[in-house]
């Protein structure tokens, strides 16, 4: 078996899940399709870059091209021409079984082609893709058009299907499959009392302001000692409202770091914080990566009542949650396990979360087990091995 993995850029450092797929599915047996490739391959696989410069022909073609997506496929992401071209030789001469396209928007660039060479397409559903995109009319009537091209789709979370399924984007062989972590490699150390850490991009819906405040009510005087792990366009203003609320020496801003060091800091850290909510443009989390591996670290971890969260966390046994922009509320929950004397049980029932829902080897064989019987289905239509 051989998969196509579809992604918007590569090589993304954050992006653990999609680059978990291209080393490891099918045992390695990978290519990649990419709209911007910034010439960091880790994994050397073959590579196909779809954003080249167009040729003089398809320049002239490119007006017709989108129009004609946007009229029958209601997208303009469609290939065409000489491109169109290439890659259908390249999946061809990687000899593809399946294609899964990271995130519902690159399942739109390459669902037709797909089925005029006879190969499953699959999608995974992450966040924005199934959130803020659904604000668009044109998009979900894509998404629509799609789903008949679609073998199947994959969700981080049974929020996003839900989410979907409001505006009528389902499909018959939908899937719940969350990111998942590598458990044998996230797992818990001594803990530093009264010690927090959040990890996350500094932007809007990550609430890093809702966290740096909540945290200033509660712990301001104690031990307690908060680390942030990210950058953003909010990273300045937050270091500047810990400096006004008086909390800069309790609170530690590292910019982004190595996924290693993220493990470290998560191996050691007694509580994870992520105060997630809904962007003003829609922009919700699907179920984040970061607070999988939280629980597989052992941490407590304080978030919201949002998106697919409340499928990971349950409130009072491995964590605690609060309404989205509660800010008094995740204040109370921090004040909670700094009075707690012992977070022994919490931690563990953290772990044994993390170990029984969010083990990557156990998702990325029930992921493979669902592309292959799409294969199988594939090629028993086709009445046999398809010819390249």
């Amino acid at each position: 078996m051989r998969a196509a993995i579809v992604t918007s850029d590569y090589f993304v450092m954050g992006e653990t899940f999609i680059n978990r797929h291209i080393e490891h599915m099918f045992g390695g047996e990978t290519c990649v399709v990419t709209g911007r490739h910034n010439g960091h391959d880790p994994y050397e696989k073959p590579l196909f870059e779809r954003r080249k410069k167009l040729s003089f022909f398809d320049k002239i073609h490119a007006p017709f091209a989108a129009l004609n997506g946007a009229l029958f496929h209601a997208t303009s992401r469609l290939p065409f021409g000489q491109n169109r071209q290439e890659l259908m030789q390249f999946l061809r001469a990687q000899k593809v079984d399946v294609i899964l396209a990271e995130f519902g928007t690159q399942a739109l660039v390459v669902a037709k082609l797909g089925n005029d060479l006879n190969i499953p397409v699959f999608t995974y559903w992450r966040g924005t893709d199934a959130s803020k995109a659904l604000n668009s009319k044109q998009r979900i009537r894509s998404y629509k058009l799609m789903m008949p091209r679609l073998a199947g789709m994959l969700s981080v979370s049974q929020f996003l299907l839900d989410n979907l399924a409001s505006v009528g984007v389902t499909h018959h062989n939908a899937h719940v499959m969350p990111s998942g972590v590598d458990v044998r490699r996230f797992t818990p150390n001594q803990k530093v009392k009264h010690s927090f850490l959040a990890v996350g991009r500094m932007v809007e819906k990550k609430a890093p302001d809702v966290t740096i405040r909540a945290f200033a009510k509660s712990a301001k005087g104690t031990s307690a000692q908060l680390t942030f792990i990210g950058d953003g366009p909010l990273l300045e203003a937050c270091k500047a409202l810990a400096v006004e609320l008086g909390v800069e020496s309790q609170i530690t801003f590292t910019g982004a770091l190595p996924h290693d060091q993220v493990r470290q800091e998560l191996a050691k850290t007694e509580v994870f914080l992520q105060h997630s909510v809904t962007a003003k443009d829609g922009n919700t989390e699907g179920l984040p990566t970061a607070i999988q591996e939280a629980l597989a670290c052992g941490c407590v971890t304080l978030s919201t009542r949002h998106a697919g969260i409340p499928e990971a966390i349950e409130h009072g046994v491995n964590g605690f949650l609060v309404e989205e922009w509660d800010e008094d509320g995740f204040s109370a929950q921090i004040q909670t396990v700094l009075n707690m004397p012992d977070l022994t049980e919490m931690t563990r029932a953290a772990r044994s979360t993390a170990e029984h829902k969010f083990d990557n080897d156990i998702l990325l064989n029930r992921t493979e087990t669902i592309l292959r019987e799409a294969v199988h289905q594939n090629t028993l239509r086709l009445g046999g091995e398809r010819k390249y």
